[in-house]
């Protein structure tokens, strides 16, 4: 077999996505790409000298925005998703027992619904990889208490669909919140604690009713844009700047890496938008940057350099997205989030 295969991964979201490649042909298809990192994985894709010809989405997501409408317009491949997602503007709806054929490659698909109705399960020909999306879960599974969940329904999914396939085929999951990268059937049989261990339907049940999980943080900006496949509602796709190496976030905000910023800080401004307070309470700064607090911010604009792409810093990157969208209002074409802020530079370990 002439496999290709790469994980990709996205820190802010915890999303996996799997670029699968057929090297005789260098067809390629992409399984649940998020659409900030749309620059890296096209990146990827033609360095590798593939042809992307598909999109697939295992469903119609809540945590993050898909990347399938970008990659659509940029690298003209298809977009495909279940049939019963609600996912608008597909290529081509797939059912259970469809086959995906990627050059020589050859995917079966499985309906696996319980976390949402279009929930599909991707399967190697030869059963060695399946690709679960948010249906089974490294020790865990999909949640059941929104989009049409329901604990019986992915119980069965899983049993049925999942658990009937060879204990030596690998397990690759649509998100993993603990930097697991795979497990297997095998695995999961026995050790997953809400569904392995010969628990019972009663049992699986109990235990997805009486979880407490918070509201997904991008549930009411996600769903919506999945439901479109992730096409902006003006339909137009961002074009990336040469400035700087920026990634466009869904709500429009342009963000970089702390790592591009600290290695040219002699060809940028970095704005730290930290209150007094803040930077009283943990002194620490980036060597000639602009200390502006957020709320003086608009009042302060001429202290502000025009003739160098502006880096807003915060602590966490939150605040420092507003600092962003108040230089855009007033005329400021290069500028940048650093995301995850201070916290993500130490993370890092760039010089402060």
């Amino acid at each position: 077999m002439s496999l290709l295969f790469r994980q990709l991964f996205d820190s802010c979201s915890c999303t996996y996505s799997y670029l699968l490649g057929d090297t005789h042909s260098s067809q390629a298809l992409l399984i649940d790409p998020v659409y900030e990192r749309y620059n890296r994985d096209e990146a990827l894709i033609r360095e590798l000298g593939l042809q992307l010809v598909l999109c697939v989405d295992t469903h119609c997501h809540a945590d993050h925005v898909s990347a399938s409408y970008l990659m659509s317009q940029h690298m003209g491949c298809k977009i495909a998703a279940s049939g019963r997602s609600g996912i608008q503007g597909l290529d081509r709806g797939l059912s259970h027992g469809d086959r995906i054929d990627i050059g020589n490659l050859r995917l079966d698909v499985r309906a696996t619904p319980g976390h949402t109705d279009g929930c599909i399960t991707l399967v190697l020909a030869n059963h060695s990889l399946a690709f679960t999306g948010d249906c089974l879960l490294i020790r865990g599974c999909g949640r059941t208490d929104f989009q049409q969940g329901s604990a019986a329904t992915l119980f069965r999914s899983i049993t049925e669909q999942i658990f009937t396939l060879p204990d030596q085929c690998l397990i690759y999951p649509g998100h993993d919140y603990q930097g697991r990268a795979q497990s297997s059937v095998g695995e999961e049989k026995r050790f997953n604690p809400r569904i392995g261990g010969g628990a019972n339907e009663a049992d699986f049940i109990g235990y997805m009713e009486n979880m407490r999980l918070p509201h997904p943080r991008r549930f009411d900006e996600a769903v919506p844009a999945n439901l479109r496949a992730g096409r902006p509602l003006d339909g137009r796709v961002p074009q990336a700047p040469d400035w700087a190496p920026v990634v466009t976030t869904y709500s429009g905000i342009l963000e970089v890496c702390p790592e591009w910023v600290a290695t040219h800080l002699d060809q940028v401004a970095v704005l730290d938008v930290r209150s007094v307070a803040e930077q009283a309470e943990e002194p620490v700064h980036i060597a000639g940057a602009i200390n502006i607090p957020l709320n003086q911010l608009r009042g302060r604009l001429k202290e502000i350099p025009r003739d160098l792409p502006v880096m807003a810093l915060c602590r966490s990157g939150r605040r420092s997205a507003m600092a962003f969208n108040i230089l855009r209002e007033e005329g400021w074409e290069q500028v940048a989030n650093v995301q995850g802020g201070l916290l993500r530079w130490h993370a890092e370990g760039l010089p402060s």
